[in-house]
């Protein structure tokens, strides 16, 4: 997309890689806008939202940009938060980073970039590489990303960390933030435990995790939420009855489905060959891990995403 003399809004949350993306923008000679989304946290938990916040207001300083925030939390709250918990408590394993994306980042701020007049919007997103994300875009509705504009989308970190000192800028020895989408340095299991309670290990981990008990290493085969049971194994591949087909829901398609070569079930996992059909993926073999029920089925041909689903119980 060309972006010179363009209004684009640039996510900015306080990281490296927003940071060098409206760099590069302003470099391209775009208008560009910085935006802080602030979310919603979790009450008597650590945040590091005001510090994100204050850092993404210096890049924005450095960079001679306006700065905004944006407060998306009660859309978080409903959209992200809710969501994840009533999938957790009926005993599937959601990616609140995928609705996170589709419901805020390129939902709500999309919506208020185009409002205020903008062109396009931008994040510092990867699509491809080592720190690959698309497994956590397919869901964004295909017009939004028409309209969204991947600065650092085809390079490697370790190019937007030479990029972040070369330019100055001051977060570019900050480290990667883990975690659940906006919640920072909160884990999940330590979110779920004060929103659920603790006493039933079943909503915690999902099927082929692996479970921290003495002799393991364990891992999880099959889970029982309403029992408060989880049957564990020393491998994650299923002995028996091994699946032939995954089953998903809620598809959003960026291509034919047809064009699907491969399929991605977890993130950082692998890339299975095979082929839809309807509203199931076919492997090439059959698989032996066991499924988890929530999570993202994302479909792959080479190495453009062409869209994903919800894997179905």
């Amino acid at each position: 997309m060309e972006v010179k003399n363009k209004l684009v809004f640039v996510g900015l949350s306080g990281g490296v890689d927003s940071a060098v993306s409206a760099a590069l923008l302003k470099r391209a000679g775009a208008r560009v806008v910085g935006v802080f989304i602030k979310g919603w946290y979790p009450p008597g938990m650590p945040c590091t939202w005001a510090e994100d916040r204050r850092d993404a207001m210096r890049v924005a300083a450095h960079l001679h940009i306006p700065f905004r925030t944006l407060d998306a939390g009660a859309e978080y709250k409903k959209s992200v938060i809710d969501y994840l918990l009533a999938e957790y408590r009926a005993g599937r394993t959601p990616n609140p980073d995928v609705m996170c994306n589709r419901e805020i980042k390129f939902g709500v701020f999309y919506r208020y970039a185009i409002n205020a007049g903008a062109n396009a919007i931008a994040t510092g997103h990867y699509r491809n590489g080592e720190k690959n994300q698309t497994y956590f875009l397919w869901a964004v509705p295909k017009d939004v990303l028409a309209k969204t504009v991947f600065p650092v989308g085809q390079m490697e970190k370790r190019e937007v960390r030479a990029l972040a000192k070369k330019f100055g800028l001051p977060v570019a020895e900050k480290k990667d933030s883990q975690g659940i989408c906006f919640l920072g340095s909160v884990s999940v299991k330590d979110f779920l435990r004060q929103e659920l309670g603790s006493g039933n290990d079943a909503l915690l981990y999902t099927l082929g995790e692996r479970v921290p008990r003495a002799g393991g290493p364990w891992y999880v085969l099959e889970k029982d939420v309403v029992n408060k049971k989880l049957v564990v194994g020393k491998e994650r591949a299923l002995r028996a009855n091994p699946q032939k087909g995954i089953s998903f829901h809620s598809a959003n398609w960026f291509s034919e489905p047809t064009s699907a070569t491969s399929a991605q079930y977890r993130y950082r996992g692998v890339r299975i060959a095979g082929h839809v059909e309807g509203d199931a993926f076919i492997p090439d073999a059959p698989l032996t891990e066991p499924i988890a029920a929530g999570q993202s089925l994302v479909f792959y041909r080479d190495a453009e995403c062409v869209g994903g689903g919800i894997i179905a119980p």
